[in-house]
């Protein structure tokens, strides 16, 4: 069985976003069928068409998370040895060694990434080409622009 990496806070989401499927949006759209089949012909009933829709969506979500939940592995970082390595679950600043530009990412499962807010998916080539350094190492990872070189300047287990 596959396993899902996440952090703590991404399992309190997922349970968060199944629960408001499960208790708000599943019932809402029940209840917009309902309405739709009141108005008669169901072959021409584009509302009818787009709740069926909507509940389909809804349906595989839920299935989705559940699975995913199902085959969690929650790694707390804060359960580790705290020796400066990158690992799952830590915050990572690195230097650009050509231009001095630094960043700051937090490792984290699939789907909690979000690159707006510096949330990197622990699969995503900088994550994979960071896993394993300890701070003061440096990075070579290929990205589309070719292979860009980085140091770790620091690991945050927070």
């Amino acid at each position: 069985m596959q396993r899902y990496p996440m952090t703590p806070q991404g399992k309190v989401a997922l349970e968060q976003e199944i629960q408001q499927l499960k208790s708000v949006e599943r019932p809402r759209i029940i209840q917009a069928i309902a309405e739709a089949r009141e108005h008669g012909d169901l072959k021409e009933n584009a509302e009818y068409h787009a709740a069926r829709e909507q509940q389909g969506f809804c349906e595989g979500r839920i299935q989705n998370i559940e699975a995913k939940l199902g085959s969690a592995q929650v790694i707390d970082i804060k359960d580790l040895e705290q020796n400066g390595r990158v690992v799952f679950g830590v915050t990572v600043t690195i230097e650009h060694l050509d231009t001095e530009e630094q960043k700051t990412y937090k490792i984290v499962g699939d789907d909690e990434a979000d690159f707006k807010i510096n949330k990197i998916s622990v699969n995503s080539p900088i994550a994979r080409g960071l896993l394993g350094k300890h701070e003061g190492d440096d990075a070579k990872i290929t990205t589309p622009q070719g292979e860009v070189e980085y140091e770790i300047v620091k690991v945050a287990y927070l």
